[in-house]
């Protein structure tokens, strides 16, 4: 299970991260990632933690809570889904094709 933080400040580290989510167990990775054009932060992060339990616990002590000045939202990630784009970046209807 991958915990989602979001709404997180601008000026959070993976230190700051991994320091806050040690208090409820082992973190295995944190991700943040940032923008590709301007290599900013993007206000979210990914926390993997040793242990499912370890993690419930982090996510309801967690979620709602106020840090560096912003209120975050801590939840189970989602997996990510298919955009419906091809490759190309352009939408293509499923089952067509142009001739």
């Amino acid at each position: 299970m991958t915990i989602y933080v979001g709404n997180i400040s601008y000026d959070v580290t993976s230190e700051d991260l991994t320091e806050v989510f040690t208090e409820y167990g082992a973190v295995k990775r944190v991700s943040l990632p940032t923008d590709r054009e301007t290599g900013k932060p993007r206000g979210f992060a990914f926390v993997d933690m040793e242990s499912d339990d370890q993690e419930a616990v982090a996510i309801e002590t967690l979620d709602g809570a106020d840090w560096m000045g912003r209120q975050m939202r801590v939840n189970k990630a989602k997996p990510r889904e298919n955009s419906g784009r091809n490759n190309s970046g352009s939408f293509r209807k499923q089952g067509s094709f142009s001739q």
